[in-house]
């Protein structure tokens, strides 16, 4: 016979269950055949976690009705802790000593800590829950951490394109696109990665002119999969006019002027 388990204990492994799986539907019956409870009393435990997640701002527990439904947890950011989030990272960011040559910023060590990036992915996939994208895409390499922090916290899998096409992805769709610099370059994806007529939210680290973004809304029609969203960690003020439109940053950069040039970063006017 089993022991029987106590409320702060189905409480406590429940949330750990449902926040492991982000936007991702568990049914009830799952939960009542793991604790050995009923309906109603899993129901009471779902009532009560929802609670406590709106109380301390930890996400959303959603109940889904219907044939298919049961709970779900997502990690919903309120726009004030987003912008508490981002100034922080702005005021890191800011000043001469991260400046790169040609107008770029060194930010490789906030997009390889764990929390950070976490933290990222939340944010954006706050904006995009509504939206149901299938799949996020991203291109090689930068864009990574981030890509595949929004894509868990949306509950969909990450596509990555790449420069070139891998021999053990199989056959792939290649097409070329015009860089930021003006270069022309190769974009590729292994046709079994996505399937026609679905949704993509891209994901990348940093926007500038928009020919890399330009080149993934290119290659996902010719997959015939239309791009709801695009979403990057920064953008640049200059140049103001970008190959893309509806574009959505976290930050923007604008680098000043003098002796000594200094990065301005600052959050994205959506955010404030």
């Amino acid at each position: 016979m089993m022991e029987k388990i106590r409320r702060n204990e189905r409480m406590s492994a429940m949330m750990k269950l449902l926040s492991a799986s982000p936007n991702t539907i568990q049914t009830l019956g799952m939960f009542c055949e793991l604790f050995g409870s009923a309906k109603s009393t899993m129901s009471e435990d779902i009532d009560l976690l929802r609670g406590v997640a709106e109380r301390f701002g930890l996400g959303e527990i959603e109940t889904v009705t219907g044939a298919a439904g049961g709970v779900r947890y997502r990690p919903v950011v309120s726009r004030e802790s987003a912008r508490r989030t981002i100034r922080d990272l702005c005021h890191e960011l800011s000043g001469s000593e991260r400046l790169l040559p040609g107008g770029f910023l060194y930010y490789s060590d906030i997009l390889s800590t764990p929390g950070i990036v976490n933290r990222m992915g939340e944010i954006l996939a706050t904006e995009y829950y509504s939206a149901m994208p299938d799949f996020v895409l991203t291109m090689e390499t930068k864009g990574i951490p981030v890509a595949f922090a929004t894509a868990n916290a949306l509950g969909v899998p990450l596509v990555i394109a790449r420069h070139s096409s891998k021999v053990y992805e199989g056959s792939a769709v290649n097409i070329n696109y015009v860089s930021g610099s003006g270069n022309i370059e190769t974009m590729s994806l292994s046709r079994r990665a996505v399937k026609e007529n679905q949704k993509a939210l891209i994901v990348d680290d940093f926007l500038k002119g928009g020919g890399t973004a330009r080149g993934m809304i290119e290659l996902m029609r010719e997959f015939n999969v239309s791009v709801i969203g695009m979403a990057f960690v920064m953008s640049t003020v200059i140049p103001e006019k970008k190959r893309i439109t509806g574009a959505r940053s976290l930050m923007t950069l604008e680098v000043t002027g003098g002796e000594t040039p200094e990065a301005l970063v600052k959050p994205a006017e959506w955010l404030e």
